[in-house]
Order: C-alpha cells, then structure tokens, then sequence
C-alpha cells in the first residue's frame, strides 16, 4: 500500500518551523516579535548579539528597555509603537543600549501585525546596527567641513595679502607726501602737487574700502525705488566706451516697466563691474548681451533671489574664453583674480556679490570653456512702490546762519583732531567730545546750545543712534547728523530719522550737509 501523502497542515506546520528557524539563525538583523503592549514576544541570534540579552533574559521584557534614558523621558517608545499602530509601520535611525550599557546607532523598522479582522496582534521588529555607516558618512562630513575650512583660510588668506598689498602702497605714498610737506622751504607749486596727491591716494584707499564693506554686507546703502531698464538705458554709452569698438552689445528689454527697491548708485557700479569683466573676456572681440526679465522665485524658474517675492534679474552673457570650473567656484571671492597683477584689483566681482546679498537678492555664474559667461543678478520686485522715502531729518528748525555751534562726537582722536580743524577752517565753533557721556554732560551744562550734532556710531557704552535719540528727545532743535563706515553698525537700529554722512567724507561732501536745514 503506497506511503500517506503528507497533509496540508503538516506542510504548513514545517514551513512555519524552517521559517522560523531561518529567522532565528539570522545574524546581521535583530528580528523579533513585540505584543500589543510592546513586549518581547520572540528573540533571534542576530538579537541577542546586537543587544547582548538573552532570549531568557528579555522575552516579557518591554522593549523600551533598549532605549536611552533621554529618548524614554522623551515617550520616544510609544511614540513608535503608536504610528505603527496608526500608519502600520514606523522607521527611524536612532541610539541604542547593548546589556553591557553600549550604545549604537541603529535603523528601526516596526510593522504592525493584524487579523482577518485588522484587530492588533502585534508588532514584527527588525533592527540593524549601522554605527560604523553613521561612522563613515561623519567621517566623511568632517572631511568636507576640513575641505571647506582650508578654503575659507585660502580666501582669507588672499584677502588680507591683497588688502595688506595695497595699503601698504597707500600708505607710502601717504607718509612720503607728509615727509616732505613738512620742508618749509619747499614752494608753493610743489606743496599743492603733493597734497592732490594725498588726497587722491585717500580717494583710491576710500574706493578699496568701499567694495571690500560692500563684499561684506556692512556698505551704507541709499536705497530708492527706481525702474531698472531705464538705468541700464542710462549706461549705454558709458557700457559702449568701456568695452570698446571690437565688442557688440546687444540690450533684451521687457515691454513693461520693472522696480526695484536698491541703491542706484551701487547698481550701476556692480553692473560696470560685470560689463569689465565681460570685456577682459573678450580680448579678440565677440557679443555681449544684457537681458533684463522678470522671475517668479520658485524652483521651476531656477531663479537666484533670496527673497520670497518676484525678482527682477538682470543677466550679462559674453562669447568669451569662459572659465574652467575651479575658477568658477572662485570668481566672488575678493582679490581673486586670473588677470595681471597690474590689471584690476579682484574685487570688481565681490563687489557685485555683496551689493546683491545686502539688497536681498543673489548673484550667480555660469561659464563653460570655449563658451563664454553668463552672471545674472537678482534682486527683489518692489512693484507696490515700497521704496524708502526721504528720512525726516531731526531738528530742521536750526539756526539760519554760515558760522554753527557744532558738537562734534568722535572717539578715535585723531580722526577727531582732523575734523576739528577742518569744520574750524570752514568758519564754524566747534567743540570735540570722544564719547556719548561726556557730549551729554557737555549739552546739560550749556543747556543745548548747538546748531548741529555729528556724531560717530560705533562708540564704546552709548552709541551714536542711541546719543542722537536722547539729543532729538530733550533738545529737537539741535540737528543731529550720523557718521559711520559700516552699515552694519546700524543694524537693529531707527537711524532712518537722521541723514548719514559715510566715512570717509571728503570736505564738499562735509560742506554740502553743513548747507543743509
């Protein structure tokens, strides 16, 4: 009589046994069963060896057992447990404790096990040590951060060579000058030769001065809503000169007039910056177009701009040389530079880098060897006419006379020392005071009797906003004029209310405010 085939139950009842022997033998997972309440219902080798229990020693258990104490405070546990519950599964990556008290770091994967009826039987955990993955990637962050720190150092590096370089050029010829205006004896002809030429190198040193503050955010701007396409219009002939005869400029503007909110004059600058570089591109000649457009700041548009309104950009692409991609990676970097060393300065680009930053928007580059350049600057839309009015000045009721009483406001002494002489030598009564207390005790004493205050703002205790302030509250009378050389410095402050004077001033600057009421 042939043998009995073997019924359905019994092949069921041995493939759950060789499955549950598969699981048990598995090594690199922890596999294991969780009961409704969260405890352990089964356990596998590959358990016992990351968390180090055995299954007589953990079975009843709750697993939380093998949380960290912080992540048990925190209801971490149940937490998983419940968006299993309600989700049907939960994953995470997260510290585990081994027996001996050990953490590592695992992926966690809970799945809710159900009836026919969807009722909770319980919950199926698998886990797997992945400390030396999670290793492995710090490992590899900290490389990337070094990287980026070494480069950082780089820049800075190039930065303060190229800054130290050309001061120290400055201030030769600065100290030269000086030496020999000193010479009694020298004539008259002479002495006003040098002295042009000392007032010219403080002209070259305020204009490094100024892109290296814009590069870093700090340039006091003057913005005003303006509409770009006519700015640009404006700089038509002055774009053509500069490039010259061998290069074509071609100009794509909109139908439809496009504001923004910016300092104008910074405007211009970064975009003659760009039109420059463009041109030392192009030494054999080629194209240059100048494309302004309106974008919306989303991903699909691949716009630039910081901000979350629409953006007006304005794109410079050549038919230059281009540049290899190491270069690229360097072009906003100051005193970066591939040209000369008696060509340019390389910081006509951070120029425009930190313009656009400090307006609210963003500069990018896009070049291939071979292929010419495209730089496209980005900055916020002011379509509703939300451009800066004109601040009310604080004591426009002062004295209507030549000669002023003037407070003069200057911790540094011998910039102080300076401006005394000079607003003395234009006639006026000036008294210096190198701090907000002391200008304070000053206008108690005398009962406020200026016409105008000038004040720094950047001062150790009392700064010159908080100073004018005081002043434009007990004495309104008295104008009050701020001076600084970082914008900065007026960050958090209402320095709006008082009209600035950036240093460094030159006298026709210092002159033309003084005439101001």
């Amino acid at each position: 009589m042939p043998a009995s085939q073997p019924t359905h139950a019994a092949l069921s009842l041995a493939g759950e046994n060789r499955f549950r022997l598969l699981v048990e033998a598995v090594m690199d997972y922890a596999i294991y069963m969780l009961d409704p309440d969260g405890c352990v219902a089964s356990w596998n080798k590959g358990a016992e060896r990351f968390k180090g229990y055995t299954a007589n020693e953990i079975i009843g258990q709750h697993f939380s057992l093998f949380y960290t104490e912080e992540d048990r405070l925190a209801g971490v546990p149940q937490r998983a447990l419940e968006t299993a519950r309600r989700e049907g599964r939960f994953e995470a990556e997260g510290w585990r404790v081994h027996k001996s008290g050990r953490r590592f770091w695992c992926s966690v994967v809970i799945d809710a096990i159900r009836d026919d009826a969807g009722h909770i039987l319980g919950f199926a955990k698998i886990t797997r040590d992945i400390t030396d993955k999670k290793k492995a990637q710090e490992e590899v962050q900290a490389a990337r951060d070094a990287l980026h720190h070494a480069q950082k150092l780089e820049a800075l590096g190039r930065l303060t060579g190229g800054v130290a370089h050309d001061f120290n050029n400055f201030l030769t010829t600065i100290r030269f000058a000086a030496e020999m205006l000193r010479k009694p004896a020298m004539d008259s002809e002479k002495r006003i030769q040098l002295a042009g030429l000392v007032a010219a190198t403080v002209e070259r040193a305020s204009h490094l001065t100024a892109q290296l503050l814009a590069y870093a955010r700090s340039q006091p701007l003057k913005p005003a809503r303006f509409e770009v396409q006519e700015c640009i219009e404006g700089m038509r002939d002055i774009f053509a000169a500069t490039v010259g005869a061998g290069i074509r400029i071609e100009y794509r503007f909109q139908a439809f007039p496009l504001y923004i909110c910016a300092d104008p004059n910074q405007l211009e600058t970064a975009l003659l910056n760009m039109v420059v570089n463009a041109r030392d591109a192009m030494p054999g000649g080629g194209l240059l177009t100048i494309a302004v457009r309106r974008e919306i700041n989303d991903q699909a548009s691949g716009t630039v701009c910081n901000s979350e309104q629409p953006c007006i950009e304005i794109e410079l692409r050549d038919s230059g040389c281009g540049m290899e991609p190491d270069v690229l990676a360097h072009v906003f970097e100051p005193f970066f530079s591939t040209k000369p060393v008696d060509k340019g300065t390389g910081l006509g680009l951070s120029q425009v880098f930190g313009f656009a930053k400090q307006s609210g928007g963003d500069v990018k580059a896009a070049s291939e060897v071979g292929r010419g350049s495209a730089f496209t600057l980005s900055i916020p839309e002011d379509k509703l006419g939300g451009g800066v009015q004109e601040p009310r000045r604080a004591g426009d009721d002062c004295l209507s006379r030549s000669e002023k009483k003037i407070l003069l406001v200057e911790d540094d002494t011998s910039v102080g020392t300076v401006l005394l002489a000079l607003l003395e030598d234009l006639g006026h009564a000036v008294t210096l005071c190198t701090d907000a207390a002391s200008a304070l005790r000053l206008l108690d004493q005398t009962n406020g009797e200026f016409d105008l205050m000038i004040t720094d703002v950047e001062m150790a205790g009392l700064n010159g906003v908080e100073l004018a302030n005081r002043v434009r509250t007990k004495w309104p009378y008295i104008r009050v004029v701020l001076t600084t050389g970082a914008s900065k410095q007026l960050a958090g402050t209402d320095h709006q209310l008082f009209p600035l004077l950036p240093k460094p001033w030159s006298p026709e600057l210092l002159i033309e405010m003084l005439k101001q009421r």
